[in-house]
């Protein structure tokens, strides 16, 4: 394909904006067919994505979804990396695929690859899912239907389950290789008390211990409240529970076992945590597109703001492999109907992603949200 040496320049914020919501709705079509750099597939967090660059702003995209093929996008990639993002054959602009970080280079003592210890999330964020099994995930009946932690670990990408000393070791070689400027610990729920947070707790008190890196925390609410200060006083900074979902019925269709767990728990659980966090340092993921209206999730996330939390609210993308690959992503119309409101409601109450310490707000791969106001 013949491409032009230049391109114009990209539009205003807002048409720039518009562009980026509709190129993560749809995906991209890599028209070599393979992976570039920071790719990854299955597992936690954003899977079958690609991190790329375009106009400054660093996005998580899908392109190994089954609906990337219907996708107006198209993008070629040179052998330095860059690559054109096209728009029904046309060229647009130049991206930047991100590569693959020097870290995944290395192994431990005993033979483990970085790799399967932590990933680069975004440009800058590490992030690893501290267990990688999960209570729910062990029945379809009560298994979060978009979740594919099992997949990386059936695949032998990752390790069931990462030691404090392992996480440690692989944060330090980030910053010091990589730049990383944050870190994002998960984990599959492994009880129904803690749920998860004792894990998270020794994750960070051992990183903390070997380099100075922002934690990001990430779990299901606590059955004792008194976790939040005890992650707090382990070296996390901020902390994120995802709703996923807003309403009963989307709950219990979509995520059957964790709906187990009452709304009520849920927004209890925010107000103490943002009593030890702070405002603006707790957040929660919202997915947009699993049939919650907009109207709902907008209520919700108004909530949210009310009591100081962050509602990272981002584009279902499925997943090959789960009882959704079939369910189609949310429109760019969707979610401008989502994001332009909402941004609208963080400005006002001043609640801004690039103020929290830590976590998927801040690094906001996953969304065009910071785009609108948020």
């Amino acid at each position: 394909m013949s491409l032009p040496a230049t391109l114009p320049p990209l539009p205003a914020l807002s048409k720039n904006r518009e562009l980026l919501t509709e190129l993560q709705s749809a995906g991209l079509h890599l028209l070599d067919g393979g992976l570039s750099g920071n790719s990854r597939r299955g597992g936690a967090g954003p899977s079958d994505h690609q991190a790329l660059s375009l106009d400054g702003h660093t996005l998580m995209v899908p392109t190994h979804t089954a609906a990337v093929w219907q996708s107006p996008f198209t993008a070629t990639r040179d052998a330095d990396g860059r690559g054109t993002l096209l728009r029904e054959g046309r060229p647009l602009a130049r991206i930047d695929f991100v590569q693959r970080p020097r870290f995944h280079a290395l192994t431990t003592a005993d033979g483990i690859p970085y790799a399967q210890i932590a990933t680069l999330h975004g440009r800058d964020v590490l992030a690893s899912t501290v267990l990688q099994t999960c209570i729910r995930y062990q029945s379809r009946r009560k298994t979060c239907q978009f979740c594919a932690i099992g997949q990386s670990l059936a695949a032998g990408r990752t390790l069931a389950r990462k030691t404090p000393e392992q996480l440690a070791e692989v944060a330090a070689a980030a910053v010091r290789l990589d730049g990383v400027r944050q870190m994002v610990l998960t984990t599959g729920t492994p009880n129904a008390t803690d749920r998860g947070a004792a894990l998270l707790a020794d994750s960070a008190r051992a990183i903390r211990a070997a380099v100075d890196l922002p934690i990001q925390a990430q779990c299901e609410p606590p059955d004792d409240p008194r976790w939040f200060e005890r992650l707090r006083a382990a070296g996390v900074d901020t902390l994120g529970m995802h709703l996923e979902a807003v309403t009963p019925e989307v709950r219990a269709r979509i995520m059957p076992g964790k709906a187990t767990v009452p709304l009520a728990v849920y927004w209890q659980a925010f107000e103490r945590a943002v009593e030890v966090f702070g405002r603006g340092q707790v957040s929660t993921y919202l997915l947009a597109g699993l049939g919650d209206p907009p109207a709902a999730i907008l209520a919700a996330c108004e909530r949210l703001i009310a009591l100081g939390v962050y509602p990272f609210v981002v584009p279902f993308v499925p997943i090959a492999g789960t009882p959704l690959e079939d369910h189609p992503a949310p429109s760019a119309a969707f979610m401008r109907a989502l994001l332009e409101p909402l941004g609208a409601m963080l400005e006002a109450a001043g609640l801004r992603a690039a103020d929290s310490k830590a976590g998927c707000g801040r690094c906001g791969a996953c969304s065009t949200l910071s785009l609108y106001g948020g």
